[in-house]
């Protein structure tokens, strides 16, 4: 299996929330787990967000980057182009969704179409899991609560 991340899933990993272990497992289970190079600023934002509701103190934030940082370079990292970014402003106006929510699914359905396998959208987010289904992708979870 072929998984793609949005950072909502990708967090879920570096810090101990409802899904971090269905996420630990979905990565364990995958050939190849792929994100679109944003992910990267959003994850080190949502642990900052947290750290500032004080969900996570400073250290645990800071250890939770860390260990993000150093399995960064395992992921396959889809870069962004003019024209990704021409295709997710599309699905942005199409579906409903947010900038980066759009972005996270045109990398996917590009990575898609390059490998020629499907691939599995995981994320937590409503909106782009709806349209991940509704754009021929396979949505991870299979149900959101």
């Amino acid at each position: 299996m072929i998984v793609y991340m949005d950072a909502s899933a990708l967090v879920k990993r570096y810090v101990a929330e409802a899904g971090s272990g269905e996420v630990d497992t979905l990565i364990a289970e995958a050939s190849v787990v792929g994100t679109a190079v944003i992910s990267h600023a959003e994850a080190a934002s949502a642990l900052a967000k947290a750290v500032r509701m004080r969900l996570l103190s400073r250290e645990e934030a800071a250890s939770a980057l860390q260990v993000f940082n150093a399995e960064w370079e395992s992921l396959v990292r889809l870069q962004l182009t003019e024209v990704l970014l021409s295709r997710a402003a599309t699905l942005a106006w199409d579906h409903g969704l947010r900038g980066y929510d759009a972005v996270h699914l045109a990398a996917a359905l590009f990575w898609q179409e390059m490998l020629g396998d499907p691939i599995s959208l995981a994320t937590y987010d409503r909106q782009l899991w709806e349209a991940a289904q509704a754009t021929g992708l396979s949505a991870w979870p299979e149900a959101l609560p």
